[in-house]
């Protein structure tokens, strides 16, 4: 059964998507952008701050799905920029412990709103 995620703190969805779909033992965010929950676009703010706002998102949404980032089991990370990876990664990878997801990092045309960084999760719970 599909239960939907919702929560105030991380920005809310803006189209005909959820922030997160759950089934009992698995949780899937919506590409998170850097946008802040009070509607601030990060857009013209560097690399990891992007980054680090769009994971700050995913752990917002994980913790209202009742899971966390130490539960993610796999990241996919767009990238308006692939010369952006170093700076992503280095922020990245403060998010999650000795044990990181697996991990998918593509550069693509273009992001939503301008942003360099999107980040999509899927966790167990």
């Amino acid at each position: 059964m599909k239960d939907i995620v919702s929560t105030d703190d991380a920005p809310a969805a803006v189209g005909a998507y959820s922030q997160a779909t759950t089934t009992d033992d698995l949780v899937f965010t919506a590409g998170q952008i850097p946008l802040t929950p009070d509607g601030d676009l990060l857009d013209g703010a560097a690399v990891d701050v992007q980054t680090e706002q769009a994971l700050e998102n995913v752990a917002a949404i994980l913790d209202a799905a009742d899971t966390d980032m130490d539960s993610v089991l796999k990241v996919t990370v767009f990238l308006a920029d692939i010369d952006d990876f170093e700076a992503m990664n280095d922020t990245y990878e403060t998010f999650f412990d000795d044990e990181p997801p697996a991990r998918s990092a593509v550069a693509v045309k273009d992001l939503p709103k301008g942003v360099a960084v999107e980040i999509e999760a899927v966790a167990a719970r």
